[in-house]
């Protein structure tokens, strides 16, 4: 077992390769943390963050073999308090902080990962991780390693999205898990748009296509109220690259599905899916605030509910906000995503990890007070 740990810049085609191999045997799917995704941000949005890569190799075979790869950094403050920790690298536009861990391996990883951490000059107080699906086999060994160390691990925060999974086919799925009035109501939207003109769905087929159609979606999203809000893709020169160049790595690696509603040739919604057998990860959409009135948002949800006629896809993650009025009312699952703490070794590092806790369970306990209160 070797362990590596480099900065941004030290990334090289031989680990490229290897992270690659270990994105299609991972313990669990995550786009978010495969090469193709992670590189576009750090190539864009990671500017003085001293993100470091944290590896863990088996040599044990004919050749090395990456276990695992974790982006991390050292952060200054947990939450408002100024208490230095290590965490999980990540930026807005990462739905999900679960590192790639080959399967079978995940308590494996961590126990190195710990070890790793509790030896390194650079890593402070605890070890926080932002993201993990609960229960999931990364979060699973994560909690097993830290039994084994004699150290907590525990939930500090959880939060709820919607899941599409399910057996059944689209049409079936739609009119089980949408109340009819629902139904009704979004199928009159549908026919008092086509009475403006013809109504077409496309997905992206020809690669050449994508530098037109990132552009045509990031006009979209700017035209809306992300746009006056100043947090638009295109707001900004970093978020823009960002985009262009996760989508460029998602298409060579054969992981986007691209979809587009247009009216009479002009795209009116626009949504992005990453994919990952047998997961998949909704990223982003977009639409024509002009026609509001008759939903495009909800209506290329709709289409997107075909993925579920795919063989190789099993479910798909939202990666929306918990209690999403839009997808909360079209998909019926859902899936919790946690933050976990685990303390490194020494006094001082217990020392804040106690200190972090408590902050947390006191915020806990004001929150409870305060609906109380408002309930009383």
């Amino acid at each position: 077992m070797r362990s590596v740990v480099t900065g941004a810049d030290g990334i090289r085609a031989p680990l490229v390769a290897a992270w690659r191999a270990l994105a299609d045997g991972a313990a669990e799917p995550n786009s978010f943390a495969e090469p193709w995704f992670v590189l576009a941000g750090l190539n864009n949005l990671a500017a003085g963050e001293g993100v470091r890569l944290l590896q863990i190799w088996d040599e044990g075979g004919p050749a090395p073999l990456l276990v695992g790869i974790l982006p991390l950094c050292v952060a200054p403050k947990y939450g408002r308090a100024p208490i230095r920790h290590v965490e999980n690298w990540r930026h807005a536009n990462d739905f999900l902080g679960a590192p790639l861990i080959r399967a079978g391996q995940a308590q494996r990883f961590w126990v190195e990962t710990l070890a790793v951490l509790d030896r390194a000059d650079w890593a402070a107080g605890f070890l926080h991780i932002d993201g993990l699906v609960e229960g999931g086999e990364v979060h699973e060994g994560l909690a097993a390693a830290a039994a084994a160390l004699a150290r907590p691990c525990p939930v500090v925060h959880r939060s709820e999205r919607a899941l599409l999974a399910s057996q059944l086919s689209p049409d079936a799925y739609y009119a089980d898990t949408v109340r009819k009035k629902k139904r009704k109501e979004l199928g009159r939207l549908a026919r008092r748009l086509a009475d403006l003109g013809e109504v077409t769905s496309q997905t992206l087929v020809d690669k050449a296509q994508l530098t037109i159609w990132c552009e045509a979606f990031l006009a979209l999203e700017q035209s809306g109220w992300k746009g006056r809000a100043g947090s638009a893709l295109a707001c900004s020169r970093e978020t823009e690259a960002f985009f262009r160049d996760a989508l460029a790595g998602a298409l060579a690696a054969d992981r986007l599905e691209f979809r587009r509603m247009d009216l009479d040739d002009k795209p009116i919604a626009m949504l992005i899916n990453f994919v990952a057998p047998p997961g998949s990860f909704s990223f982003k959409t977009a639409f024509d605030e002009d026609y509001a009135r008759f939903s495009p948002g909800v209506l290329i949800q709709l289409d997107n509910l075909s993925v579920m006629t795919r063989s190789d896809i099993a479910w798909m993650d939202s990666c929306a906000a918990q209690n999403h009025p839009m997808i909360d009312s079209l998909w019926g699952e859902r899936r919790s995503i946690v933050r976990v703490s685990v303390p490194l070794s020494g006094m001082r590092s217990r020392l804040a990890f106690e200190a972090a806790r408590a902050l947390e369970e006191g915020s806990a306990r004001l929150r409870r007070a305060l609906r109380e209160r408002g309930n009383g």
